[in-house]
């Protein structure tokens, strides 16, 4: 079995089952089977299909470094899954926000304008709901024919993924109230993934 071979049948299955772990441990835990919720089980699913978004974004935008620094050509052929992956999570994190935390399944009569003065007036949703649209756009135009098709403009919206983490990192700091511990290290691994491109670009 080559390489490209051992990629696709024993690589891709195995990053495929390891990225929905944490979204299988969420339902396991809200259902007492993996685990439990802690006292405020909104904020926590909310906390962790964020912290996964952001996680996954910093992980496929690593792939190219990665692999350019090693050689090893093969993990570009994750990279669409990782990316699409972090879409997954960031749409399950607003799902949350949208659903659980502002009842809207809770009461379906409720003011969307709520919903919409939240997403206009309150800025870090709006960074966040921002580098969503970016993840939409992305996912949808993810296939190969969308590629074909769009030419260098495919290009030009898919290199939106550095803004996506620049986003993402934003948006979870100025959430958080206390311990900003992992704030610090998400940025300063976007500025690291940053930093590398920008010198990639000026080298050459």
């Amino acid at each position: 079995m080559n390489t490209l071979q051992k990629v696709r049948f024993v690589g891709k299955p195995l990053v495929f089952l390891l990225c929905l772990l944490p979204a299988a441990f969420v339902v396991g835990d809200a259902f007492g089977v993996s685990g439990q919720l802690s006292a405020n089980p909104v904020e926590d699913i909310l906390d962790r299909f964020g912290n996964w978004a952001i996680r996954l974004i910093m992980i496929t935008l690593a792939v190219t470094p990665v692999r350019q620094i090693t050689g090893w050509n093969w993990l570009t052929r994750f990279r669409r899954m990782l990316g699409l992956f972090t879409f997954f999570y960031a749409l399950l994190h607003f799902l949350t926000w949208l659903l659980l935390d502002r009842g809207l399944a809770v009461d379906p009569a409720f003011q969307w304008a709520a919903i919409v003065e939240d997403l206009t007036e309150r800025p870090f949703i709006t960074i966040g709901f921002a580098a969503l649209l970016l993840l939409t756009a992305m996912a949808v135009t993810s296939t190969n024919g969308m590629r074909r098709r769009m030419r260098r403009a495919w290009d030009r919206l898919h290199y939106s993924a550095y803004a996506v983490g620049v986003l993402g990192v934003w948006h979870y700091w100025w959430q958080v109230k206390k311990d900003t511990s992992d704030a610090w290290i998400y940025a300063v691994i976007i500025a690291l993934l940053l930093g590398y491109r920008a010198w990639k670009k000026i080298r050459h």
